[in-house]
């Protein structure tokens, strides 16, 4: 899980910073973050089921369950763990 310190960061979160601080889910704004998204929009493709990693809805709210790191370093999203699947299929 992301750091709870005051310290924000500003642009997308190094691939070294997620290892050091995130274990288990995130939340949909720390992942947008390190994808380089702005919140609403991160929320808008989150609402689309196009979110490039797992995402739990949990009542109003939504945690990100995968680390974005596969993603990120491959650049395929991950959906329910199976790279380049969409989570809506035709």
């Amino acid at each position: 899980m992301p750091s709870q310190s005051s310290e924000t960061h500003h642009g997308p979160i190094s691939p070294e910073h997620i290892r050091a601080t995130w274990s288990g889910t995130a939340s949909v704004e720390d992942a947008a973050q390190a994808f380089g998204l702005s919140r609403a929009k991160s929320y808008d493709i989150v609402r689309r089921g196009e979110f490039p990693c797992r995402v739990l809805p949990i009542g109003r709210t939504a945690r990100v369950t995968a680390s974005p790191l596969p993603v990120l370093d491959s650049g395929e999203p991950v959906y329910d763990g199976a790279p380049g699947t969409s989570p809506n299929p035709p």
